[in-house]
């Protein structure tokens, strides 16, 4: 399992986030936890079809520090296609 962290391009409210995702909903979920994050902050089905967390710089960084792949925005949209894909084959 992995978690993966892209770039942080997306200015908002004066910092730059990025996007936390993982192989697995359980792995991101725990991660997050283990970065302090809110799991109200996670957005992921049925909110959105895309399971991640919005991050700062500084929670990336710290991220990339507990293990987390750093990754380009071409790379975590390959991982985001994989972990829908395997989403949308689970059973419900």
């Amino acid at each position: 399992m992995a978690v993966y962290v892209d770039d942080p391009i997306w200015p908002l409210a004066g910092r730059l986030w990025c996007h936390m995702l993982a192989d697995s909903e359980d792995e991101l979920h725990r991660f997050a936890a283990e970065l302090g994050l809110k799991r109200s902050s996670y957005q992921g089905p049925p909110r959105t079809k895309n399971p991640h967390y919005d991050i700062t710089a500084f929670e990336r960084d710290r991220a990339v520090r507990l293990g987390a792949i750093a990754c380009t925005r071409h790379e975590i949209v390959a991982v985001l296609r994989r972990v829908r894909a395997q989403i949308g084959s689970e059973p419900r």
